[in-house]
């Protein structure tokens, strides 16, 4: 796949790049230069990071950093069984539990919920940092309801993190899961309070909190831009016709005809007729006209009739 001229591979993680120095330097620097683009895509655009870690993981499929690029493509892709299995080979290469959060979501992917419930209660779990222990109540708590059980799944969400005035990384996405729960327990009021105090923590958008709570208030956003836009490509399409004569244009905007009179195959035009007694005129001598016409087909018929006698 193409690799943009800007993308260099000394963007990537310096921990990664020193996975990296295994191999030869230019086999290093291509690999680098994929996992750029796996980390560049992965949100806007998860089929083309896919298939850049595709590239890596045929480059480097023994690098734990390329297993785990590839097995966050894969997820992202909603290709879990893919994902679980890389995931499971870098976790064995380093050794982490950094991953268990996201190997358990990915059993409920796999609709495997009771699972993820299983690894939410294992001991890997007290190995991980508070962001990563925050992550995988969000898991578990996603698990349960799966299950339907939506009252557990508020419990599970409730915590001293959840509880705390301090806004961290994972402060927004907590209190948008706890709310999100609320609200499809029938608890509006609370789930109202909690969007509301998500969107104070998410200050970078991580989250659809406001149009939530927006959408709970009964308020409708309209995109003025778009209106603007829609009433411009409106008149451009009247000025197109208006140009092109096109039949389609209001009785106020047509062009004046001229007044045309048609006797049997012949047509009479009147150009720019002033007055009604005009009209009159041309049609008395239209009148003339088809009986002058008539008297000389007649003749004609006549004429027919005595050569075919003579004959």
């Amino acid at each position: 796949m193409p690799i943009p001229e800007d993308v260099t591979g000394e963007e990537i993680d310096k921990d990664v790049r020193q996975e990296l120095q295994s191999l030869p330097k230019t086999l290093a620097d291509d690999v680098a230069k994929n996992l750029v683009m796996v980390a560049r895509l992965i949100d806007e655009d998860p089929e083309g990071a896919y298939g850049y870690s595709r590239v890596a993981l045929r480059l480097a499929s023994r690098v734990a950093a390329v297993r785990e690029a590839a097995g966050f493509a894969a997820y992202a892709n909603q290709k879990y069984s893919e994902a679980l299995a890389e995931f499971r080979a870098a976790r064995r290469m380093t050794g982490s539990v950094d991953l268990w959060p996201v190997m358990a979501d990915c059993e409920r992917g796999l609709g495997r919920p009771e699972k993820a419930l299983d690894m939410a209660g294992a001991p890997e779990v007290h190995k991980l940092d508070k962001a990563g222990q925050v992550e995988m109540r969000l898991v578990a708590a996603g698990a349960r309801r799966d299950m339907e059980q939506l009252d557990a799944a508020i419990v599970t969400l409730q915590s001293p993190e959840l509880a705390s005035n301090s806004v961290q990384p994972w402060t927004a996405r907590l209190r948008y899961a706890y709310a999100d729960a609320l609200l499809a327990a029938g608890r509006d009021g609370e789930a109202r309070e909690w969007f509301a105090k998500a969107v104070e923590a998410d200050k970078d958008g991580s989250t659809d909190a406001s149009d939530r709570l927006a959408e709970m208030d009964g308020v409708e956003f309209v995109d003025a831009l778009i209106e603007v836009e829609d009433q411009d490509e409106q008149r451009d399409e009247q000025r197109d016709v208006r140009e092109g004569g096109g039949d389609s244009l209001p009785v106020e905007d047509a062009e004046p005809r001229d007044l045309t009179t048609a006797v049997d195959e012949d047509v009479v035009v009147v150009e720019e007729s002033d007055t009604p007694a005009d009209v009159a005129d041309v049609a008395d001598s239209a009148d003339v006209e088809e009986g002058k016409g008539s008297a000389d087909a007649e003749g004609s018929e006549g004429g027919v009739g005595q050569e075919a006698d003579k004959d």
